[in-house]
């Protein structure tokens, strides 16, 4: 006889995420990760080298301040009671000697691991060691932990799904708050996005990876922000789209190192902090370019990006040149058209993905945040100049691969007897109910 197939629907994630507020990660982490500029191939040298970059930079001064030890900063072995062991040729002093001597830099640590039984690279995972592990990296120094998808157990080790094998470290977590009175380590899920973490990840930790590993070159770029346009509703304060590890300053040095465009870092950049995603420096410091510093240093992208008062990502309002033409998934070719509420007035990004020279135009209100009938001063966070009034539109010409960000603010109301007298006149009526006619 055959089985007897049965479907149960279960509901235990319905309905709208809710935010894990546990005192933890309100507003999106900044900080440098030392998985692409340098893979394994880290020490305590190295990573006090980058510590000491990001002060002496003013990075740390601008809220870059937690630095993470991504990967294979342990022994492949644990030892005889289970417990993690430094990796004793790069930290010959062991870890906390390099946490505290960060910390006199003003820079907080962060761990890595895995929901598995080994980390990406090959070094143990924490899959039925979270508290263990967890005390581990309090003693060590760490307060943040990353937290990758490598290696999972069995099906019927687990008898769990990806939810609950995240929920483990989330469980560990909130145990060892309570039952040390401390302070809760933040927690930035790496599921890749296969999953759909933007909508179970916010249940869980402050942040959710949503798509593979970044690469240095265009398509890599386009390909995730054309993923976060779908999502962008996701992210509000206490949880947010990761949109990976920044790739700004590997410009112009060829694959494997890179081949972005002085445009391209400006574009990641700046869809990166808008979109509030976390920006952790991934370009050796030691060897940045002041071209690399600046994109790096821009203070009205922070701004927005550590917005105290709003905590939503700016969203598309198009997504191509064609009005008529929304929710284009498009990896090649993603939104062109963003915008967003902040407390400094109403956010503009506008990126050029066509591979020549382009004008991009918009009405105003095409943007929810605007007030119709309204004059805007405009001001570039990029130029950092306030640009004129705006009415009704605005056109740029951007370069290949280029970016606008702009931020609006009410500069009072359009002149009297102004013709057409709606933006939008499709829908513009007299009080008797007529149509007016443009």
């Amino acid at each position: 006889m055959s089985p007897t197939h049965v479907t149960v629907g279960l509901l235990a994630l319905a309905g709208s995420a809710i935010a894990l507020n546990n005192g933890v990660g309100k507003l999106p982490k900044l900080g440098y990760n030392t998985f692409n500029g340098f893979g394994c191939s880290y020490d305590a040298d190295i990573i006090l080298a980058q510590g000491q970059a990001m002060k002496d930079l003013g990075l740390v001064e601008l809220g870059y301040n937690s630095l993470l030890f991504d990967d294979c900063f342990t022994e492949k072995e644990r030892d005889k009671r289970g417990r993690l062991v430094p990796h004793a040729e790069k930290f010959p002093d062991g870890i906390k000697s390099v946490t505290k001597k960060l910390k006199k830099l003003g820079i907080s640590s962060n761990a890595y691991s895995d929901a598995g039984y080994q980390t990406c690279a090959g070094y143990p995972g924490s899959y039925g060691h979270e508290a263990q592990d967890l005390a581990t990296w309090a003693e060590w120094g760490f307060d943040y932990v990353k937290y990758d998808n490598c290696y999972i157990p069995f099906d019927n080790v687990t008898q769990e799904n990806v939810y609950g094998r995240y929920k483990r470290m989330t469980d560990a977590i909130a145990e060892r708050a309570k039952k040390t009175r401390s302070k809760p380590f933040e927690y930035s899920l790496c599921e890749w996005g296969w999953q759909q973490p933007w909508v179970w990840g916010k249940k869980l930790g402050q942040s959710w990876r949503v798509n593979g590993d970044i690469k240095p070159w265009w398509s890599s770029l386009t390909a995730i922000i054309n993923t976060a346009s779908f999502i962008s509703h996701a992210t509000d304060f206490y949880g947010r789209n990761d949109l990976d590890i920044l790739e700004v300053g590997n410009y112009g040095q060829g694959e494997p190192h890179g081949n972005l465009t002085f445009e391209e870092s400006k574009s990641h950049f700046t869809a990166w902090a808008l979109l509030k995603s976390p920006l952790f420096i991934g370009t050796d410091l030691t060897n940045a370019s002041q071209a690399t510093i600046d994109i790096l240093s821009n203070k009205d992208l922070l701004k927005i990006n550590q917005d105290p008062n709003v905590g939503e990502s700016i969203s598309p309002f198009r997504w191509h040149s064609d009005p008529d033409a929304p929710f284009v998934f498009d990896n090649d070719h993603p939104a062109q058209y963003w915008t967003g509420n902040s407390s400094y007035g109403v956010v503009f990004m506008l990126l050029n993905t066509l591979d020549e020279t382009a004008e991009l135009s918009f009405n105003l209100t095409e943007s929810w945040a605007i007030r119709a009938g309204r004059l805007y001063d405009v001001y570039d966070m990029w130029s950092h100049t306030n640009n004129g009034t705006a009415y009704r539109d605005i056109s740029i010409t951007l370069p290949p691969h280029g970016v606008a960000a702009l931020l609006l603010n009410d500069a009072g109301p359009e002149p009297e007897g102004i013709e057409p007298y709606c933006a939008g006149y499709w829908q513009c009526s007299w009080p008797n109910g007529t149509y007016y006619s443009n």
